[in-house]
């Protein structure tokens, strides 16, 4: 990282960062073209391993880029505030950021897919539980990325 003064090296402020973004840039590549796709997501730390969880419908590019190449990267930010200044080019951005990459797998064991479901929901409520009927289960398509190295950067001006 260029500008060391800025990564985030502790895990718990990365995963802090995790809990609060609400969008995931997901970035997949078919014969050697990009495409990112934002996307919810939910995720899990576990034993030193970072895991995020998506859903989406039951087909689509994305789906069908994924069974072609299952490795991606992603990317997800908040905490933006614009700094502003008299001249141009000393305006300025506050963020936090964590990026990340590598392989994704689709979930079809149905008590996976429903655990996976439910860290997903605990991204935006919380301090609720929820329960998915095979109706909703079968209905979607469920997977994870599990990440092989990620990283996390902020920028404070105060």
């Amino acid at each position: 990282m260029r500008r060391s003064d800025r990564e985030i090296t502790d895990v718990a402020e990365i995963l802090g960062i995790l809990g609060k973004c609400d969008v995931c840039r997901l970035a997949l590549c078919e014969d050697n073209f990009p495409y990112i796709v934002p996307m919810n997501y939910g995720f899990e730390y576990a034993d030193g391993n970072l895991v995020l969880y998506f859903h989406a419908a039951k087909e689509g590019r994305k789906l069908d880029m994924i069974r072609k190449n299952p490795n991606a990267c992603f990317e997800v930010d908040c905490s933006h505030r614009l700094i502003e200044a008299d001249k141009a080019c000393e305006f300025s951005f506050e963020y936090e950021s964590v990026t990340g990459d590598g392989a994704i797998s689709f979930i079809t064991d149905k008590a996976e897919k429903t655990k996976a479901l439910k860290q997903f929901m605990r991204n935006f409520a919380k301090d609720r539980e929820f329960t998915f009927p095979d109706r909703e289960l079968e209905s979607v398509t469920v997977f994870k990325l599990v990440i092989t190295g990620f990283s996390g950067k902020r920028c404070v001006k105060h």
